[in-house]
């Protein structure tokens, strides 16, 4: 009867101590998408199209029927050189970029679709047929906290979901607080902050489910983390005083 008595012990010790180390997390916390599975999803996001912002850096080619034509509706960095190197547009602070021979464009929160649109129609006079390419260069999404490899990621297809994003970074550690990333995107001049929650189906119909340029995604540490972090001399001390408590309780029975 001690014996067991003194075996109860030593097992409630350790789980005692694995559980003030490790903290255990019950598996909703950690499985993507666990909640309201029963959610329709918005098939309005697939037509998700990011809008130009203030500081965006654009390349711009126009073409057509005849090419010399529309040499002069391109920007080039030596216009008389035989090699013509393109020049990228800057989105200045009023919303707008020098094109040649029409002048200011307004473009701000309009999306490359749109201004491709605008461009052809403001072409035509000049050009039959105008082919307008546009293009944002500095599409880049960045990736902070508890992931596998955070960093700043450029974008080729202007399109990215927080998921992609996510995936880019190697996935959240087993660290990573699910319920707790937060979005930090800057559009009008104005900083806004989106909690993100991945357990949540609900993140499919959310606005900002896809990413614009230059958003940032945090991924906040769990608990079991913040836990570990304070691992150290009181730490120590707790796991002795289990150990010491085994130890007087298995006297005492004897």
């Amino acid at each position: 009867m001690k014996s067991k008595i003194v075996t109860y012990l030593k097992v409630f010790a350790i789980l005692s101590t694995s559980c003030f180390l490790f903290n255990c997390v019950s598996s909703n916390k950690i499985n993507y998408f666990e909640k309201n599975n029963s959610i329709n999803l918005n098939e309005m996001l697939l037509d998700y199209e990011p809008t130009l912002q203030k500081g965006d850096i654009l390349t711009i080619n126009v073409s057509a029927i005849e090419n010399e034509a529309a040499l002069p509706f391109n920007l080039f960095e030596a216009p008389n050189s035989p090699n013509l190197i393109p020049l990228p547009y800057i989105v200045n602070a009023e919303g707008e970029i020098n094109f040649p021979v029409l002048g200011k464009i307004k473009v701000i929160n309009l999306t490359t679709k749109e201004l491709t649109e605008n461009l052809t129609e403001r072409l035509s006079p000049y050009l039959k047929m105008p082919i307008v390419n546009i293009r944002i260069t500095n599409f880049q999404v960045t990736v902070l906290g508890e992931v596998k490899t955070p960093g700043r990621f450029f974008i080729l297809n202007e399109r990215i979901s927080i998921l992609d994003a996510l995936g880019l970074a190697g996935d959240l550690t087993i660290y990573g607080d699910r319920q707790n990333i937060t979005l930090v995107r800057e559009k009008d001049g104005k900083r806004n902050f989106q909690k993100i929650d991945l357990t949540d189906k609900n993140l499919f119909n959310a606005p900002y489910f896809y990413l614009s340029q230059n958003d940032a995604l945090y991924v906040a540490s769990n608990k079991t983390k913040v836990n570990s972090s304070s691992v150290g001399p009181n730490t120590s001390v707790v796991i002795s005083s289990i150990s010491i408590l085994v130890t007087l309780i298995a006297i005492l029975v004897r």
